[in-house]
């Protein structure tokens, strides 16, 4: 409801903290779901910031839900771009690699 107040007293941006909101047995995410859709509801134009973002489903959600930006600590981002199944896919590819690679060089 704050959200709701705060896009028709004209705020550009409203900022649910979804990790706080988790801590206090809330669902953080149900509730960005519930702001995007009232505000799409009314055509606000006020955007959503999904803050305090605590693991990478939060990104994902957040972006599947329709939120305009979601601020990510360092360590959340690093665990998106560092996915085990390519760490290990590259490591395989580069193995191959080199066993081609000194295959050539020996032929």
């Amino acid at each position: 409801m704050q959200a709701l107040l705060a896009a028709k007293a004209g705020a550009k941006y409203v900022s649910p903290f979804i990790g706080r909101i988790d801590d206090i047995s809330y669902e953080g995410m149900g509730i960005i779901a519930e702001i995007v859709q009232i505000l799409k509801n009314y055509d606000y134009k006020t955007e959503v910031i999904v803050a305090s973002v605590r693991n990478p489903l939060h990104v994902k959600e957040s972006a599947l839900l329709g939120a305009d930006i979601c601020t990510c600590p360092p360590n959340i981002v690093d665990q998106i771009i560092r996915h085990p199944l390519t760490e290990i896919g590259l490591k395989i590819f580069l193995d191959d690699y080199e066993k081609a690679k000194n295959k050539v060089i020996a032929e």
